[in-house]
């Protein structure tokens, strides 16, 4: 059974959704994201996704006090993202509590320093950020596209031992307008040995459903949860 991972995304302390990347389209959820996550957790979800917005944009860690919050006074195991660009960055990231970290415009821009993380905490540990948008890797915060294309960028890092990947697409992302299924199937097929986490387009029970049928590990769930498409008592019957 597919892994839902509910997604809290921060700016200012706050737990928001955006839509698309698109920082001027913010919808504020929740003035205490710890709250939130405690829901989760009492209903038996086990994993947070944990984005630090504004650490996206500054091109550094913001958000990690929040993060010490989520990771010490509750028992989720996080994966954390959002500024994570030098060997400090991690260090306080995985101090603050997070269980992995997710690594996408740096592995874009600073492939050898990403493949350093890999090497000092190990696969398990430092997952890829994929972030899809027409095809090609989208970096800084969603706001620029590389001229990488998906399959050769994740083929670059599966060889050099990545082993987790989180691929969003981004034309999905905040829409709720259905998962892009066909691109995670095509991800699975090319890297069998990839743990595949599905993120954007999510908009109710019946899309989740569809992804698992399809055979992907995870799912990462946001906006619908929040705007009351996915309820409590529906992730009762997937958390585990």
């Amino acid at each position: 059974m597919i892994d839902i991972i509910p997604a809290i995304d921060i700016i200012d302390g706050q737990l928001v959704r955006l839509q698309q990347g698109d920082y001027n389209a913010k919808t504020i959820y929740s003035q205490n994201p710890l709250d939130v996550a405690k829901q989760f957790e009492d209903v038996g979800i086990k994993r947070l996704h944990v984005v630090d917005l504004d650490g996206a944009k500054a091109n550094h860690i913001v958000n990690y006090k929040t993060l010490h919050d989520l990771a010490t006074k509750t028992n989720l195991v996080i994966d954390f993202g959002g500024g994570i660009k030098s060997d400090e960055d991690v260090e306080i990231a995985f101090d603050s509590g997070a269980q992995f970290i997710t690594g996408g415009s740096i592995a874009v821009h600073r492939p050898a320093l990403f493949l350093s993380w890999i090497e000092k905490y190990g696969a398990d540990h430092i997952i890829l950020g994929a972030d899809i948008k027409d095809g090609y890797i989208a970096h800084t915060g969603w706001t620029e596209s590389s001229d990488a294309k998906w399959q050769s960028f994740i083929a670059s890092y599966v060889g050099r031992g990545v082993r987790r990947v989180i691929s969003t697409d981004i034309s999905r992302d905040g829409m709720m307008n259905g998962p892009a299924v066909e691109l995670y199937k095509d991800i699975m097929e090319q890297f069998p040995e990839l743990h595949v986490t599905a993120s954007g387009g999510v908009s109710c029970m019946s899309d989740v459903e569809q992804l698992d049928e399809a055979g992907v590990p995870a799912v990462i769930v946001g906006k619908a949860i929040y705007e009351g498409r996915i309820t409590i008592n529906d992730l009762v019957e997937y958390a585990r």
